[in-house]
């Protein structure tokens, strides 16, 4: 595989392009700090046999980029994944972190977002009329897509969604108080939070967006009745109101 980074696209640019951009690679990634709507960085990864051409040098405006790029534009290089077109086995381009080095940016907070893909860009935009409030806050936002699956209590389960993934820096009382805030924004996209991040939906209306959750809870009942695989957090968010 291969991965190239396009630096700067014009948010506005997603509104028409976001499906053949999501389409130019088997893994995209969209990195914005939702400063002057603009997308900071867009990593595209995509098996070598499937294009053999070199990358172009424009991608509706944002510029292919010149050397490795770090997610947070002012971080090192150093721990990323090769960049520039440089081919690689599939595990060394498919992460965006190398192994054995610090991913990310190490200490943080995170919460992430799933909203069905035929909202991407209204669910984005709804996000990003809270800029002035969030961006001092985060060292970055990922924006991907995922394909939908058959698992009951997935996200995804029979839908295709956009991810709005948020590194916060770590301040955990100032982000507890922004993420009710987003999930207002994300609200009419019935947005469903990634349960091992951070978020402050209510059980009852969490409970709402699992289509499947009733079958769910007759086999929890039938196979694991005195709860020995359940702990607070799922027993509030499965079984709570």
């Amino acid at each position: 595989m291969k991965q190239v980074v396009y630096r700067n696209l014009p948010m506005h640019e997603l509104k028409n392009n976001f499906d053949n951009i999501q389409s130019r690679g088997y893994s995209v990634s969209l990195f914005t700090d939702w400063k002057n709507k603009n997308i900071n960085e867009v990593w595209i990864k995509s098996r070598v046999e499937e294009d053999v051409t070199a990358a172009e040098l424009e991608l509706y405006g944002a510029k292919l980029a010149t050397q490795n790029m770090h997610p947070v534009e002012d971080q090192s290089a150093e721990n990323v994944t090769e960049q520039m077109g440089v081919p690689g086995p599939w595990y060394e381009r498919m992460p965006h972190f190398k192994l054995g080095f610090t991913p990310s940016t190490g200490k943080e907070l995170q919460s992430e977002y799933f909203v069905p893909i035929e909202h991407a860009y209204e669910a984005m935009m709804a996000m990003e009329k809270l800029h002035e409030k969030i961006t001092p806050h985060l060292l970055i936002s990922e924006i991907r897509t995922i394909h939908a699956d058959d698992f009951w209590m997935s996200p995804c389960y029979r839908k295709t969604c956009v991810t709005l993934h948020t590194t916060w820096k770590q301040e955990i009382d100032t982000v507890m108080n922004l993420l009710p805030l987003v999930e207002e924004q994300l609200a009419p996209f019935n947005a469903i939070p990634h349960w091992a991040k951070l978020f402050t939906i209510s059980p009852s209306v969490l409970q709402s967006r699992y289509e499947k959750l009733p079958a769910f809870k007759k086999l929890i009942n039938q196979y694991d009745p005195n709860g020995k695989f359940r702990n607070e957090f799922l027993n509030r968010n499965i079984h709570g109101s």
